[in-house]
């Protein structure tokens, strides 16, 4: 039984990891949300998880350095600035970040990310996804989780490679380009497709997420994986196997 402790146990996210660490077995220390103390927190756990903020990251990892616990970061919104600062932390602690939690989800990345590498640059590649009204990023951390798949299949730089918020007069689509469309509207929990469109023929790998207890799941077997590891950062990839 392992002890896990939770950043952002107030939100939506939050209250839903305490009842799949109940689920699986293991035992919820507790949770803290913005101006609680952390590190008290990562003290008592044996793995942290992290869906709160990118503003309160950098105290987060600093509590898991502190405590020599490893955390998961489900966190959505990151920047380059975030990503450096868990790049460094992995040098210390075990740290996986990811977009999204879900197996499925991670398992349609691995589907992409092979058709991807088999297929030219001649099949664009178009990410479609849409979230509830309430969701504030676009591209979702799952539609970015899937660019990336792709773009590491192609071997190529998403950044570099991406297409979004077409409007007005564009011009023609770039070969090569990886596409993002992103919707929002009523209580949509996740729908994602990555289409793949070739001359006369198109290929469409889909998931939707029918509750946010699949996020929950996911993210506490990725807690409960990352217990022991060595200091290093790590995707549910890892987890998965794939």
């Amino acid at each position: 039984m392992a002890r896990i402790g939770i950043i952002g146990s107030e939100g939506r996210m939050g209250q839903a990891l305490a009842r799949a660490i109940e689920q699986a077995g293991h035992q919820c220390v507790g949770g803290v949300d913005r101006g609680e103390d952390v590190a008290k927190l990562a003290d008592g756990s044996d793995a942290l998880v992290d869906f709160s903020a990118p503003a309160a990251l950098k105290d987060n990892l600093h509590a898991a350095i502190g405590a020599g616990i490893p955390i998961l970061i489900g966190t959505t919104g990151l920047e380059t600035t975030h990503h450096e600062a868990i790049d460094n932390t992995a040098r210390a602690i075990p740290v996986l970040q990811t977009g999204n939690t879900s197996l499925g989800v991670n398992m349609l990345a691995a589907l992409v990310r092979q058709a991807a590498s088999k297929l030219g640059p001649d099949w664009d590649i178009e990410i479609v996804e849409m979230h509830h009204r309430m969701k504030v990023d676009a591209p979702s951390g799952t539609a970015l989780l899937l660019g990336e798949a792709a773009a590491e299949g192609r071997g190529i730089d998403l950044a570099a490679n991406s297409e979004r918020g077409r409007d007005g007069h564009t011009g023609e689509r770039v070969e090569g380009a990886i596409g993002f469309a992103a919707l929002r509207g009523g209580t949509v929990a996740g729908d994602h497709s990555v289409i793949l469109a070739g001359e006369q023929e198109r290929i469409t790998l889909s998931h939707s997420a029918e509750d946010r207890m699949i996020f929950a799941r996911g993210a506490v077997k990725g807690a409960e994986w990352l217990i022991g590891k060595e200091a290093g950062r790590y995707l549910m990839f890892d987890v998965l196997g794939v």
